[in-house]
């Protein structure tokens, strides 16, 4: 066999510019691509609409692939057996309402479901600010660059996607909500008017209102998963991860009931 290093480099280059190309416009645009970001993706992408989620890290699925404390099991509540089931992915009954599943496998199904069912993820960029559109004002896509080119420090100029709605999905950081709030003088959908913070953990409390917190915060600008309750001020909830993927789904029919 005769391997061409030239071809090698072609290839990818080539396809990936490709895949960036057919992206550059999307119906939607989820920023992070952790458990709840891709049950949004997998549940958009097949209901037909073009989804492009941007992950900052080297491997999508978030905080999930640790477990807790690197011990790399994840619970999940009865409530949502379902979306591992649609997942396909494997898991046991702890005890009454609690269920387990191994965090690399739950991880790796949610990314693989999620680009078969016709999402694009890109990892390795960063949404460092949003596109608006005046008058009146919206959100209307994302501003990315490499994150190496963050990281670095360098000063390099970034580039734009359009999309018609927007997901923050990026977790505690809630990093779209956060520059869209410094940088503009605006007013979110919150009791404040604000971004509320995230409390201390009280999981119980949290799932519930991962999924009451999930929606829209700014016209064009949906949070879920994590970044809903960092974004209206509840609390965090450790290594239980069926809110996270209920609010995954909620912010998909949301945003398909308006697409």
């Amino acid at each position: 066999m005769s391997i061409e290093d030239r071809a090698v480099s072609q290839a990818i280059f080539e396809t990936f510019h490709q895949d960036l190309m057919e992206n550059l416009k999307v119906d939607v645009a989820i920023a992070g691509a952790g458990p709840a970001g891709l049950t949004a993706g997998y549940f958009l992408s097949k209901k037909g609409h073009d989804v492009a989620l941007f992950e900052r890290a080297l491997k999508p699925g978030g905080g999930m692939w640790g477990g807790g404390m690197m011990f790399n099991h994840i619970v999940v509540q009865e409530e949502a057996k379902y979306l591992l089931e649609e997942f396909e992915i494997e898991c046991e009954l702890y005890e009454e309402d609690y269920l387990t599943a191994d965090a690399v496998e739950a991880a790796g199904a949610l990314i693989s479901q999620t680009c078969q069912a016709g999402a694009k993820i890109f990892n390795l960029l960063e949404a460092e600010d949003v596109l608006l559109e005046p008058g009146p004002e919206r959100v209307k896509g994302l501003v990315l660059n490499w994150t190496s080119v963050e990281l670095s420090g360098l000063h390099v100029d970034p580039i734009a996607i359009e999309a018609d709605q927007v997901i923050d999905a990026t977790g505690h950081d809630t990093e779209v909500v956060c520059v869209l709030e410094e940088k503009n003088d605006i007013s979110l959908d919150t009791s404040a008017g604000s971004r509320l913070g995230e409390k201390s953990m009280a999981a119980a409390q949290a799932e519930e209102d991962t999924l009451r917190n999930t929606g829209e915060v700014y016209p064009g600008l949906h949070v879920a998963g994590m970044a809903a309750n960092a974004t209206r001020g509840s609390y965090r909830m450790g290594p239980i991860f069926g809110g996270m993927l209920m609010s995954g789904e909620k912010v998909a029919e949301k945003i398909a009931a308006r697409l």
